[in-house]
């Protein structure tokens, strides 16, 4: 049997054992409940928000972007191992808070919890809106990945646009059946089968190479040396640009909805042991980076569609690798991509539903909602999937675009758990000029003043705006302001 076909029965193979695990996850669980849709009824345990939360990150971006980033530009790929170190230690302090908020006032969202304590809908509805674009930014990532994946290990035989609607239409059917429970469940096995593909794969790529990492290395420093630096004479990224990406990273992490709404579905002391342990999730990652720089001086750029592709060419093209190779490597780039698109699916819909139409039609019963949730999910789905097949940048552009609006809800959040002086007007104002900001230098610039990252524009903006107004209109007073501050 050729290879193709054989890569092709196990990634098949793959797609029905997650579309089982998805759909089983939520029996027995009461499917007409909002909150066990929303947020798996708020009892998920350690392992489950671990893997969660890694894999919601952990995505086609990395799996794929990673070695591409990796082959392309050199150190500066490094930023996502310290980003990823970094990011999630706000979360041990507010996570805690946002989730007692949450329990009380019965929230789901990002946008109900801006609702709640600066009593806005306007808010409400702008921070849904930039949730819903964003995510499927964010979502055109993960599809890309799937389609990547499926074209280039059956050589061709599978269209890009057949290989990203079969892997995330079963995403799509799980998420929209079971909701965050079918989600997490999913992200368990599809987390363990990554972690293990890309440390076993990503190892024999370098020694069969290179012999070795540290001769890999080597062999950069003597032909490229400054492939492997930051900033210096002819490297691929500036020292400005590489930390305003580390920084929007850092800041947007955890404004994502998909992983700032995990703090509704455990408990304060889940959520403080995942944090402590979250780090090593990123271990992963090391061996992908070290694909894309072992493929430097060995694959000539013109031969790739794009340089996140290089690590299934590395495999078809380059190597002499088995077939069953072939199927794992794509199972496990397919659980990457998977493991994100479930829970930004649902993130979205929930931002959407509870954001934009509860804020619009006001009187709807919790039945109503939850159909609206789950319709929400294939609407979402289809137009994620309009954009991919439509669309051309890159992986990481891609994600960097997204999280350049995502970070834009940090001050907003922080002042309403920290800042008793914030005001409604104020967190608005700051809202719309820091967003419009970011996608005026994204979309009609292009370039930025000294190579800052684009988000943090808006956002240095964003703070600004937030403080001034909140400082020159009415203070608010009400017992939300109290219940936020004092969470804990």
């Amino acid at each position: 049997m050729p290879h193709w076909q054989i890569a092709l029965v196990i990634m098949i193979g793959y797609l029905v054992i997650a579309l089982l695990i998805g759909v089983l996850a939520g029996r027995g669980k009461d499917s007409s409940s909002l909150d066990e849709f929303a947020v798996a009824g708020g009892k998920l345990g350690l392992v489950v928000m671990w893997f969660l939360m890694g894999g919601a990150v952990f995505s086609a971006f990395s799996f794929l972007g990673a070695p591409g980033w990796a082959y392309e530009k050199g150190a500066p790929a490094f930023y996502i191992i310290i980003y990823t170190a970094f990011a999630i230690l706000p979360w041990y302090i507010i996570g805690p808070k946002i989730g007692k908020i949450g329990q009380k006032h019965k929230l789901y969202t990002v946008s109900a919890f801006l609702k709640q304590r600066y009593q806005s809908k306007v808010l409400a509805m702008i921070v849904g809106l930039i949730a819903l674009l964003a995510s499927i930014q964010y979502l055109a990532t993960q599809l890309t990945g799937m389609a990547h994946i499926f074209n280039i290990m059956t050589e061709g035989r599978i269209p890009f646009w057949l290989g990203g609607l079969l892997a995330y239409g079963i995403v799509v059917i799980y998420v929209a059946t079971g909701g965050l429970r079918a989600a997490a469940w999913s992200d368990v096995f599809q987390g363990l089968l990554m972690i293990v593909i890309s440390w076993v794969v990503g190892l024999a790529i370098v020694n069969q190479l290179h012999d070795s990492v540290g001769g890999m290395f080597t062999n950069i420093v003597t032909e490229t040396p400054e492939f492997l630096q930051v900033g210096a004479e002819g490297s691929n990224m500036g020292k400005v640009s590489f930390t305003t990406t580390i920084l929007v990273s850092v800041i947007g992490f955890l404004m994502w909805p998909h992983l700032f709404s995990k703090s509704y579905a455990s408990d304060a002391k889940t959520i403080k042991k995942t944090v402590l342990v979250y780090p090593v999730f990123a271990l992963f990652l090391i061996p992908l980076l070290l694909v894309g720089f072992a493929a430097k001086g060995v694959v000539d750029p013109g031969m790739l569609d794009s340089p996140d592709t290089v690590l299934p060419f590395l495999i078809t093209t380059v190597m002499n690798l088995p077939g069953w190779v072939y199927g794992l490597v794509g199972a496990g780039a397919l659980a990457a991509a998977m493991s994100s698109a479930d829970a930004i699916t649902h993130s979205a819909s929930l931002e959407t539903t509870d954001g934009i139409v509860r804020n619009i039609w006001g009187d709807l019963s919790d039945k109503t909602v939850l159909l609206i949730m789950r319709v929400g999910v294939f609407i979402i789905g289809g137009l994620a999937y309009f954009i991919t097949i439509f669309g051309g940048q890159g992986l990481v552009a891609l994600l960097l675009g997204a999280y350049g609006a995502i970070v834009q809800f940090a001050p907003g959040v922080y002042s309403a758990l920290f800042w008793r002086r914030a005001t409604a007007t104020g967190v608005v104002a700051g809202l719309v000029v820091g967003t419009a900001l970011n996608f005026y230098f994204q979309l009609v610039v292009v370039t930025t003043p000294f190579e800052i990252h684009a988000g943090i524009l808006g956002l240095a903006a964003n703070i600004v705006i937030t403080i001034v107004v909140s400082l020159l209109t009415k203070k608010q007073v009400n017992a939300e302001v109290e219940d936020y501050i004092r969470a804990s």
